[in-house]
């Protein structure tokens, strides 16, 4: 059998989402997926150069697959969670950077 959690909340959510990141590279990678779609929007807005939206996804989710896939070894939460995972990419970069999560 195939263990598959069901959540009610993200507060149910959020260890389950850090368990799935153990590896110093995932998170690195993490965030310079979510570093670099910042990085980009700003861009676009400046430059009015509003096709560079498009890429988003790739390089946010380039980026974070590529740490689960390779280090981590696990399926990316955001094909079986993919709302709660979208807020956990943000709210474990904010406690990265806040340094209440560890590299």
């Amino acid at each position: 059998m195939i263990y598959n959690p069901k959540f009610n909340s993200f507060k149910e959510f959020y260890p389950f989402y850090l368990s799935e990141h153990s590896k110093t590279s995932t998170k690195i990678l993490h965030v310079i997926g979510s570093l670099s779609v910042i990085f980009m929007i700003f861009y676009a807005l400046f430059t009015s150069n509003t096709k560079i939206l498009y890429y988003l996804p790739i390089v946010g989710y380039g980026f974070a697959w590529t740490g689960h896939f390779f280090f981590e070894k696990n399926k990316p939460a955001t094909f079986k969670f993919p709302v709660y995972s979208f807020i956990g990419d943000w709210v474990m970069l904010k406690d990265i950077l806040l340094g209440k999560v560890k590299l």
